[in-house]
């Protein structure tokens, strides 16, 4: 008997509540939470799912399997949190859960890697930026310390910036428009946003959350140290989770067979070929954003 083909029959007439509580499926989940954190496990979707109506129209296989990714990375799936999103894709009657990794999962999952002592993303505002040399990696800015009146000002860029326990530091700064422009090139679902006047992207629903996630993507594939975890969730993220642990990938901006870790040039990656680092945990400091970029 295939398990997964039994997981899936006959899901349609269930609810999500029945669907998580067959016993079939509470095996399956029992596997990766344990016996005693079935139930926690179980609420946090059914949370997550109450507050988005279209996620509530797909497979509740893909919406399984997508948490349970989440549940394996030790994410939340609460949206206040913004660890990971299970976002509806497809058509009516055909609509799948998609795992996205959130700009804060990557710093989670970052900082439990024990590598950094520092890591952090910020958008720069108009009037903020003094300069930027991108040959010695120096930025000079003069932050608003309103924040109110901060939030309210145009954004013209974003910045990351990591350094490791033993004091190697990388920072990195795009302007909005080349951001812009990496959104249109490796977003198919956000050109066409752009075009059709539709707002389906999440490039469209939440520019900067999106742009954070770009800048920490970038800034630790090319010269972070990625642990097994980090390594799962960029291989995962913007993907569906099928029945038998395959992926299918929902948007050309993760194109994952062209990328290469090795590739300091590749705009996205993929896990392949790269050993695996052991996970070690030392006390790790996250500071504000102010703090990071000028302590």
């Amino acid at each position: 008997m295939n398990i997964n083909n039994t997981l899936q029959s006959n899901s349609t007439q269930l609810t999500l509540v029945d669907y998580l509580n067959k016993d079939l499926v509470k095996n399956q989940i029992s596997n990766v939470v344990g016996k005693t954190e079935i139930q926690r496990f179980i609420t946090s979707i059914i949370s997550a799912v109450n507050v988005n109506a279209e996620l509530k129209e797909c497979t509740k296989q893909s919406i399984l399997s997508a948490a349970l990714l989440g549940e394996t990375l030790k994410l939340s799936p609460s949206p206040q949190l913004g660890q990971y999103y299970m976002i509806p894709f497809g058509r009516k009657n055909n609509k799948k859960a998609q795992f996205v990794l959130g700009y804060k999962g990557y710093l989670q999952l970052a900082i439990r890697s024990g590598f950094y002592k520092k890591i952090n993303v910020l958008s720069i505002k108009q009037g903020e930026l003094v300069s930027y040399n991108p040959l010695e990696e120096e930025i000079q800015v003069n932050l608003i310390t309103d924040y109110e009146k901060r939030e309210k000002t145009e954004t013209i860029g974003y910045f990351a910036y990591i350094e490791y326990m033993n004091g190697f530091r990388k920072n990195l700064y795009w302007t909005k428009s080349k951001m812009e422009s990496h959104a249109r090139k490796y977003s198919t679902s956000y050109a066409k946003d752009l075009k059709d006047g539709t707002n389906y992207s999440y490039w469209i629903k939440d520019f900067d959350s999106m742009a954070y996630k770009t800048m920490l993507r970038q800034i630790l594939s090319k010269w972070g140290n990625l642990n097994s975890d980090l390594q799962m969730a960029i291989d995962a993220d913007m993907a569906v989770i099928e029945a038998d642990g395959s992926k299918t990938y929902i948007d050309d901006s993760l194109e994952k067979s062209n990328y290469n870790f090795n590739d300091n040039n590749a705009e996205e990656v993929q896990e392949k070929n790269i050993e695996d680092k052991p996970e070690t945990v030392p006390k790790t400091t996250y500071k504000s954003a102010y703090d990071a970029l000028f302590n």
